[in-house]
């Protein structure tokens, strides 16, 4: 089957334009500024917002003791006496291991 040339050029031109659209989807998903190195991106970005907001609950906590470590004597002495084996006068301590 012979085609004339004007035929075979516009033959040609969807196969080209299909290889073209081709090209761009592949550049899109695996460039540079792609959409696969953006998903990679938003999962980092999530991974730092969640440890961004474990941190700030952490640093409250810490900002919750120290205010009691302040102002709240009775929580002070509780604290020393289990962290630094402190005992008041004429006390007795029993350690069961």
């Amino acid at each position: 089957m012979s085609f004339s040339p004007n035929i075979r050029k516009l033959l040609k031109i969807p196969f080209i334009v299909l290889f073209l659209g081709f090209l761009s989807a592949a550049w899109l998903w695996f460039g540079e500024g792609g959409f696969v190195r953006l998903y990679r991106s938003e999962a980092e970005r999530q991974t730092c917002i969640e440890r961004i907001h474990k941190l700030a609950a952490e640093n409250q906590a810490l900002l919750n003791e120290v205010h009691l470590l302040r102002t709240d004597m009775q929580y002070l002495e509780t604290v020393a006496r289990r962290n630094l084996n402190l005992i008041k006068e004429n006390e007795v301590v029993y350690r069961f291991d």
